[in-house]
């Protein structure tokens, strides 16, 4: 039970929360916690009792085909939930909102790849002059390398690195975790394409991405190349 003024409980909101939270640690893990504190008041003009509880939030799982098998991302972050109760009128007074999380966990096809890496710049043999992408942005504008630059930003995964693929393996907008063991491991979104690279994989099944880069120049010395850079998939197209 809590001795404590109304009007000085949002102040003290903070400091409640640490002490409930660490007792939620301590001893349990239900959505639902209560936890007595004795505070000061230091309005003597009014006190009531009030009961501070602590709402764990719950976690709510979505299966979706559009991500691989064994791939789980939290597309909302959950919050845990803070009240109080007047004992005297029954009154319940929110201070934090609990948020359920939401995860969405993949039912689609594997996406673990071994294949080849290069690099490419706007400026390379058969790119336009301002290096436009193959594919249309989630919004459906087109996007360029030289106006637009070499990262795109996406809803879910921030600014990634944008990689030419083979589109009927890869789809526009596929995410893709790559280390080349040569550059330090990242995201990628497939949005551009490539002759060369379809023609690999018709030949003989053989997975190879271009990364993007301001110039071919530039290309030639980032540290793309590889033949045996890992590819794992985190999204399938947009």
């Amino acid at each position: 039970m809590i001795s404590l003024n109304l009007y000085f409980i949002h102040s003290l909101f903070k400091f409640v929360s640490l002490v409930v939270v660490s007792f939620v640690s301590l001893f349990g893990s239900a959505n639902y916690e209560q936890k007595n504190t004795l505070l000061e008041n230091t309005n003597e003009a009014k006190n009531v009792n009030v009961t501070s509880m602590y709402v764990k939030h719950n976690v709510i799982n979505k299966y979706v085909s559009n991500r691989p098998a064994g791939v789980m991302f939290t597309t909302t972050e959950g919050v845990d939930g803070y009240i109080y109760v007047d004992e005297e009128t029954g009154t319940s007074v929110v201070l934090t909102e609990t948020v359920d999380e939401v995860v969405e966990v993949g039912t689609g096809p594997v996406g673990e790849f071994t294949g080849r890496m290069t690099g490419y710049g706007p400026d390379c043999e058969g790119c336009s002059a301002v290096g436009n992408v193959s594919c249309r942005t989630k919004a459906g504008t087109s996007h360029s390398l030289t106006y637009d630059g070499i990262t795109y930003h996406d809803d879910e995964y921030g600014d990634v690195r944008i990689l030419a693929a083979t589109l009927n393996v890869f789809p526009c907008g596929t995410i893709v975790y790559v280390d080349n063991g040569v550059l330090e491991p990242f995201y990628g979104i497939v949005l551009d394409t490539g002759s060369a690279m379809r023609n690999a994989y018709k030949e003989d099944g053989t997975i190879w991405m271009d990364l993007a880069f301001s110039s071919e120049k530039v290309a030639l010395t980032g540290g793309a190349t590889s033949r045996d850079t890992k590819y794992v998939v985190q999204r399938w197209g947009w």
